[in-house]
């Protein structure tokens, strides 16, 4: 039932098939109902998770109220609040399911057990980190160096999924744009 999860810790070539299958062994199996939070703002983050079905939204409040989606979360990738996790620090980040979802999980405890008894896991763990770092980046100068039609079209390229299963206002608050932005964009892009 694990396969998902160990071709996932072997894309990086940095853990061997045997070893992934090893190190999958400790992760188990969780489900998290549409609708319902992976992490609550104010929570200290204990979960790490393989998202194997389903899709989930990370957001946060500004100082009106109005909340923002700062993430989505799609099949095959780890769905974790760093800083908190990390960190040991209460959540500024909300994560809810769009959709019903299943993943294979670790508790903070457990990933940092893994991570001292087996160094390719480590280095693994660091690789994802890297990666979400690298994405994280490009993203923040997305919304500084690219028009709203060109984060649209990002968006729409990396996880076309995402239109499926989350609320429009879900993405435009992602693309940091208003609703009627976003019906204009996706207007002019279904005439192309």
């Amino acid at each position: 039932m694990k396969e998902n999860l160990i071709a996932f810790l072997t894309t990086s070539s940095l853990v061997t098939p045997e070893k992934a299958a090893e190190i999958a062994g400790h992760f188990t199996f969780q489900e998290i109902p549409k609708n319902a939070f992976f992490l609550e703002e104010g929570k200290i983050a204990n979960n790490y998770l393989f998202l194997e079905k389903g899709f989930m939204r990370v957001f946060a409040y500004d100082m009106d109220g109005n909340d923002v989606t700062t993430g989505f979360a799609a099949p095959q990738q780890v769905v974790l609040e760093v800083s908190s996790f990390f960190n040991r620090t209460r959540s500024q980040e909300n994560i809810q399911a769009l959709t019903d979802c299943e993943g294979w999980g670790l508790t903070y405890d457990e990933l940092n057990q893994l991570f001292h008894a087996r160094p390719e896991f480590r280095e693994f763990g660091r690789h994802v980190l890297v990666k979400a770092f690298t994405t994280l980046k490009t993203r923040m100068l997305s919304m500084i160096t690219e028009t709203a039609e060109q984060r649209y079209a990002g968006l729409l390229n990396t996880n076309p999924a995402i239109f499926q299963h989350a609320p429009l206002k879900n993405i435009a608050s992602y693309l940091g744009i208003t609703d009627t932005s976003l019906s204009r964009i996706r207007k002019e892009f279904s005439k192309k």
